[in-house]
């Protein structure tokens, strides 16, 4: 039933913001759809799914993932997502928002890591779950300011290793992050590519993941992004809550401390 609602409200807007592009003779006619799609985001479906499995009891071990501590204490929600990655010592590890539900997921209710991994990311036919949690986890920082702080040996680590990997160039086309990422002004066909070296830019990026993407009529989160932009490079595929995909977003979100969370945001 949440597949076929999503995919209603998916066709719905889409033939509402093609409407809208044929009225609108402005230099921006994409901006219209996304105006659209923002004021009437589909993804808020994704966050009503992750609270309901947040809160049922679930797996082997017939547990909710109430007593799951994203940092602020067992089952605080409320601007846990504005402070991550960060370090905790049950794991002895930085983890970010699905890194944690993850491991949450297997010690809280016995649910299995593998196939936690291979559904992942969601697609048309299926809603990743742990991609619905982590938009109503990262949802509840809604209108808070990112502000991920490095006061853990692990933590500055994981940022020093994100910063090398966004900037090192490597593998067949020769491309870093930064090589699309560098300059005003760059796009993929439709898609405006944001400068990463300008705060604001930067700031606007990682306010907005996980995010409603319009192309794709799911809610896909930051683990998803890297990953397609990983295999965009030609590069091996990105491991799931891989310490590289830890890495790369503890630099992000550093970077952009001061940013305004409004989850989920709307991507083309």
């Amino acid at each position: 039933m949440f597949e076929v609602r999503c995919r209603i409200a998916a066709i719905v807007l889409a033939c509402a913001s093609t409407a809208a592009l044929a009225q609108a003779g402005n230099a921006d006619p994409l901006a219209v759809g996304r105006q659209m799609l923002a004021e009437d985001n589909p993804g808020e479906l994704w966050v009503d799914h992750g609270k309901t499995l947040f809160y049922q009891k679930r797996g082997p071990k017939d547990a909710s993932l109430e007593k799951c501590d994203f940092g602020l204490g067992a089952g605080q929600l409320v601007g846990a997502f504005a402070r991550l990655p960060r370090y905790f010592a049950d794991t002895d590890k930085v983890q970010d928002v699905e890194s944690r539900l993850v491991t949450c997921m297997v010690e809280l209710q016995g649910l299995d890591h593998e196939e936690i991994v291979r559904n992942r990311f969601s697609t048309l036919d299926r809603t990743s779950e742990v991609e619905a949690l982590a938009t109503f986890v990262a949802s509840r920082s809604n209108g808070m300011k990112m502000d991920v702080r490095l006061s853990n040996p692990q933590e500055r680590e994981m940022y020093k290793a994100g910063e090398y990997i966004f900037h090192r160039r490597n593998g067949p086309t020769d491309f870093a992050c930064i090589t699309c990422h560098g300059d005003d002004g760059k796009r993929i066909r439709l898609q405006d590519l944001p400068n990463m070296k300008d705060p604001k830019q930067m700031q606007a990026v990682v306010s907005g993941w996980p995010a409603y993407l319009g192309t794709k009529s799911t809610v896909l989160t930051m683990q998803s992004r890297l990953y397609e932009c990983v295999w965009q490079m030609r590069l091996p595929d990105l491991g799931y809550v891989s310490d590289m995909s830890i890495a790369l977003t503890t630099y992000l979100n550093y970077q952009g401390n001061g940013a305004v969370i409004r989850v989920p945001g709307v991507r083309r």
